[in-house]
């Protein structure tokens, strides 16, 4: 999978499903995705990636090591 860099959102979401989250769900102000006992808020559609910076803490978040997401 990519390495640790820009995504899209669509990306992001097909990685993480990939992974064993469900598929997104509306929530309040974002949409969540639920999974490993977690649940986690997914960034809101925009016309930018999500950054390399966003996409660390969310992964942080989830508890996805940098080796399982480039294994992807």
């Amino acid at each position: 999978m990519p390495a640790i860099g820009p995504i899209k959102r669509k990306d992001l979401i097909a990685c993480l499903r990939a992974l064993g989250f469900e598929p997104p769900v509306s929530g309040g102000d974002h949409q969540y995705m639920k999974g490993w006992g977690r649940k986690l808020r997914i960034p809101n559609p925009h016309t930018e990636d999500i950054g390399r910076g966003l996409l660390v803490r969310i992964l942080r978040q989830a508890g996805i090591e940098r080796e399982e997401w480039e294994a992807l």
